[in-house]
């Protein structure tokens, strides 16, 4: 089997490089990750509500699916293919969420690609603090208190929990140094983290649906 997976930022794509192959055999299956400069809108039509050039993910999630979808109808029927969409939840409602997601698949002409989305709650750094482990182990110096006072997939300010245990002067100290020093650390978390994770053993539930899914995708 084949997976396209979209991301929304090149700290996504860094870290699922790492993790995927500690979910799914790349021998028999294989993967693409396409980072994208942020989530963007759902478009309340089928027309995409930006630009392709500026890679807004949500926004050009029409013209993705049916663009993969003729992709995907090339594909031999011994090899399938699927679209993975993994976003943050941020603060919307999730079942709210994820229902106009599946609409705007349902919406799409054929060929559509069959896409599948797994969505990280709050945040992408959530699937990192399911493994506590694999942060002390990248950051020995973390906050253990910081650490125990996460709940798994709460919805508290997920990247900046982490930046205050792992982050000299926390989550206050970065964001004052601005959008890009704030990106480089993620990518810097992304780099450091998962090659330490037992997926196995996450007690993230939106990582353990993630990684259950492409599971069940490839053991079909």
């Amino acid at each position: 089997m084949h997976f396209e997976i979209l991301v929304e930022a090149i700290s996504g794509k860094t870290a699922l490089e790492i993790i995927v192959p500690k979910i799914i055999s790349t021998k028999q299956h294989t993967f693409n990750i396409h980072p994208y400069k942020g989530i963007g809108h759902i478009p309340k039509g089928l027309k995409s509500a930006s630009e392709a050039k500026k890679r807004i993910l949500l926004d050009q999630l029409p013209r993705l699916v049916q663009g993969y979808g003729k992709k995907f109808s090339q594909y031999p029927p011994d090899y399938p293919a699927v679209l993975i969409v993994i976003c943050d939840l941020d603060d919307r409602c999730l079942s709210a969420f994820r229902r106009e997601l599946l609409d705007l698949v349902n919406r799409c002409n054929n060929p559509k690609a069959k896409t599948q989305f797994c969505i990280a709650i709050e945040e992408g750094e959530a699937w990192y603090l399911g493994d506590f482990a694999a942060i002390k182990a990248a950051y020995p110096k973390a906050k253990e208190a910081v650490l125990n006072s996460y709940t798994n997939d709460s919805i508290c300010g997920t990247w900046e929990k982490l930046a205050d245990a792992v982050f000299s002067g926390g989550a206050q100290n970065l964001s004052k140094q601005g959008g890009q020093a704030i990106g480089l650390e993620k990518t810097n978390w992304a780099n450091n983290i998962p090659p330490l994770m037992d997926v196995d053993n996450n007690l993230s539930p939106s990582f353990c649906y993630f990684r259950d899914k492409l599971r069940y995708l490839t053991s079909q």
